[in-house]
C-alpha cells in the first residue's frame, strides 16, 4: 500500500509540474536505457554459455556434441518456461503484435526478464535462432510495464512500445535509424510527430547503452570496396526475384512445420521430435549452429572453407560442386532448424536466421554468376542478399534497406538494396499474404495494420459491446405471458430461448404490436407461433471486421450474439459504432 501511494503521490505531482508531451519524452530516455542493458545482458548471457561450452567440451570433427547441445538448451528452456515460471513465453516479435491486436498493449510483468533467460538458453547451447525478437519483447514488456504503472493513456502506451521495440533493434544492431525504421513499419500503427520524437530519444539512447558495455564492434565485420556498378542492375533485379521466391520457401516451410507441432499435444513429444531433427540437422550442417553471425561474416568476405568445417564432407572443400550443393543445402535446412527449435519449446527471433540465410543466398547466387564468366563482387551481393530476405521475411523492404546499409556500412550499395529488397517483396507477395510475424494473428482475426480503420476494428472485441439486459421467454410460453413481460422491460426484442439456453429466435414487438391488446388470442397463442430466427447473427469469438460487415449489409439495428448456439446476448449498431469512433481518436491524437 505505501508503494501505491507513493506512486499516487508522484502522479499528482507530475500533472501538475510536467506537461504529457514532456513526461513521454523522459520516459522514451529511460526505456531506451533499459531496453539497451536488456540486449547487452542477452548477448552477455549467450557469450558466457559459449564460453562455459568451449572450456568444457571441443568440438572437432564429427563431435557429437553437435548432436545433443541444442537439444539440451531446448530442454532447460522448456523446464524453465514450464516448471519455474510456469507461463507461457511468446516468441519476441510476435507477441508484441499480439499485445497490441488484443491486450491494448498490455504485456505481462514476466516478459521482462523470461525472454532474456530462456532465449538465452536456446540460442547459447546452439538453437538455430536469433535474439533480435526476443530483445523486442524484453524492451516492449519493460515500456508495456511501465506505461500501466504510470497510468498512461492508450495511445502513450503504444507509443512507449514502439520506444521499446526501437530501443532494443537499436541496442542489438547498434543501427538506431534502422530500429526506428522497424518500429514505424513493423511495430507502429501511425506516424506523427508525437510519436516519432520519442522513438528518436530510445533509439539513440539504446544504441549508446550499447557502445558503452558493448564496444564499438558491429555484428557484421565488412569494408566495402567496390560500389554499385551500373552494369550489375540486371544482376540485382534476378537477386531480388531469387531472395523473394527464397522467402516464400522460408515462409511457407516455416508455417508447415509450426502447425504440424502444434497437432502434438503432449510438450515432451514435440521436444523429442523437435530435438532430433534439430540435432542431425546441425550435425549434418555444423554452420547451422547457434545464431550464423561467424558464418555471415565469412560470407561477406567472400570465403567458404566454414560451410566444410567440422562436418562429413571437410575432404570436399576444393570441389566447386560440392559448394553449391552445400550452399543449396543449407539454405534448405537453414528454416527447418530455425522452425524445429521454435516447434520444440526454444525461445528466439526470426531477424538471424533470415539474415544467415540471405547472406548464404547472396553467396550461391554470385558463385553461379562468377562460374558462368559474369564477374561480380561476391560481397556485395551478399550484403544485398540479405537485405532482401529481410524484406521478403519479415515483410519489412524499408527496414532491410536501411538495417543492412547501417550495420555493414554499406551506404554506397543504398541503389541496390532499394532495387532488391523492393523486387523481393513484391515477388514474395504474390505467394504469401502474411509473414512469420503475422500469419497465425491474421488467421485469428487479431492481425492489427497500418490501416487505421481495420486497426480499429480489429483492437475492439465483441464480448466488452454485449448487452445482457434483454428479457427471454420460453417457446411455449403464451401471448399473455408475452405482453406481462414487455410491460416491464424497456426492450422491443426478446430472445426466445429452451431450458438448455439454446437459442431459437425472437420475437420483435413492432411484428406483434396489432395483437398485443386482443385478449382473447391471449390463451391461445404462443411465442413459438410469433418467433423468426434473424439473419445473421454474431459469434462470440467474431472479429469485429466481421460484425460491422454485419451491420452494414442488414437493417438491423441489435444482433444477437450466440457461443455455440447458446444465448449470450445482443450487440448493438450504436455501441459498435460509439466504441469505434473512440478508438479512431486514439489513432488520430497528438
Amino acid at each position: 500500500m505505501t508503494k501505491r501511494r507513493a506512486i499516487d503521490r508522484f502522479l499528482s505531482w507530475r500533472k501538475r509540474n510536467i506537461s504529457d508531451r514532456t513526461f513521454v519524452l523522459i520516459l522514451s530516455v529511460v526505456v531506451g536505457f533499459t531496453a539497451g542493458v536488456a540486449a547487452v545482458i542477452i548477448k552477455s548471457l549467450v557469450r558466457f554459455i559459449h564460453q562455459i561450452l568451449n572450456q568444457g567440451f571441443s568440438l572437432e570433427n564429427y563431435n557429437i556434441f553437435y548432436l545433443l547441445l541444442p537439444v539440451l538448451g531446448i530442454l532447460a528452456t522448456v523446464i524453465f518456461t514450464r516448471y519455474l515460471l510456469r507461463q507461457q513465453v511468446g516468441h519476441g516479435i510476435p507477441a508484441v503484435l499480439f499485445a497490441i491486436s488484443r491486450s491494448n498493449g498490455h504485456i505481462k510483468g514476466h516478459n521482462m526478464f523470461s525472454s532474456v533467460l530462456s532465449s538465452a538458453l536456446t540460442v547459447g547451447f546452439g538453437g538455430s535462432v536469433g535474439l533480435e525478437g526476443p530483445t523486442v519483447a524484453t524492451g516492449a514488456a519493460i515500456g508495456s510495464n511501465l506505461g500501466s504503472k504510470l497510468k498512461l493513456s492508450y495511445k502513450q502506451i503504444m507509443t512507449m512500445l514502439g520506444c521499446a521495440s526501437a530501443a532494443a533493434m537499436s541496442a542489438i544492431f547498434k543501427a538506431p535509424v534502422a530500429a526506428i525504421v522497424f518500429a514505424l513499419e513493423v511495430i507502429m500503427l501511425n506516424l506523427s510527430m508525437a510519436s516519432l520524437v520519442p522513438l528518436l530519444i530510445s533509439s539513440v539512447t539504446a544504441a549508446l547503452t550499447s557502445y558503452v558495455f558493448l564496444g564499438q564492434n558491429f555484428l557484421y565485420d565488412f569494408t566495402l570496396e567496390h560500389g554499385f556498378v551500373v552494369s550489375d542492375a540486371p544482376y540485382y533485379i534476378l537477386l531480388g526475384i531469387f531472395t523473394g521466391l527464397v522467402s516464400v520457401y522460408f515462409t511457407k516451410i516455416y508455417v508447415f512445420i509450426t502447425d504440424k507441432f502444434q497437432k502434438i499435444k503432449k510438450w515432451h513429444i514435440r521436444l523429442i521430435s523437435g530435438g532430433v531433427v534439430l540435432g542431425v540437422v546441425i550435425f549434418l550442417f555444423p554452420a547451422l549452429y547457434g545464431e550464423g553471425y561467424e558464418g555471415v561474416n565469412s560470407a561477406l568476405t567472400g570465403e567458404y572453407n566454414y560451410l566444410f568445417s567440422d562436418s562429413l564432407y571437410y575432404n570436399y572443400r576444393e570441389s566447386l560442386f560440392a559448394l553449391i550443393v552445400v550452399l543449396s543445402l543449407l539454405i534448405v535446412f537453414k528454416v527447418i532448424a530455425t522452425t524445429v527449435t521454435f516447434a520444440s519449446g526454444g525461445v528466439g527471433g526470426i531477424f538471424a536466421p533470415s539474415l544467415f540465410t540471405g547472406a548464404h543466398a547472396g553467396l550461391l547466387f554470385a558463385v553461379l554468376l562468377n562460374n558462368f564468366g559474369l564477374e561480380v563482387e561476391v560481397s556485395n551481393f551478399v550484403l544485398v542478399a540479405m537485405a532482401g530476405m529481410i524484406a521478403g521475411v519479415i515483410h519489412a523492404p524499408l527496414t532491410s534497406i536501411f538495417l543492412i546499409a547501417e550495420i555493414t556500412g554499406g551506404y554506397e550499395l543504398f541503389l541496390p538494396l532499394m532495387i532488391t529488397s523492393t523486387i523481393s517483396y513484391a515477388t514474395l507477395k504474390i505467394f504469401v499474404k502474411n509473414s512469420v510475424y503475422t500469419y497465425q494473428l491474421a488467421q485469428r482475426g487479431e492481425l492489427i495494420t497500418h490501416d487505421k480503420d481495420k486497426a480499429a476494428l480489429s483492437l475492439m472485441d465483441v464480448s466488452s459491446l454485449i448487452e445482457t439486459n434483454f428479457s427471454t421467454v420460453k417457446p411455449g410460453s403464451t401471448l399473455g405471458e408475452l405482453v406481462q413481460i414487455i410491460s416491464r422491460s424497456s426492450r422491443n426484442v426478446f430472445p426466445v430461448v429452451d431450458n438448455e439456453n439454446n437459442f431459437l429466435g425472437v420475437v420483435w414487438v413492432n411484428d406483434i404490436r396489432h395483437i398485443v391488446f386482443k385478449q382473447e388470442l391471449y390463451d391461445n397463442t404462443y411465442v413459438r407461433e410469433l418467433m423468426f430466427m434473424p439473419s445473421p447473427t454474431v459469434s462470440v469469438h467474431e472479429s469485429m471486421e466481421d460484425v460491422a460487415y454485419k451491420f452494414q449489409t442488414s437493417s438491423h439495428y441489435n444482433l444477437p450474439v450466440l457461443d455455440k448456439g447458446k444465448y449470450v446476448g445482443f450487440v448493438s449498431r450504436a455501441n459498435v459504432f460509439s466504441q469505434y469512433r473512440s478508438m479512431m481518436r486514439n489513432f488520430m491524437e497528438e
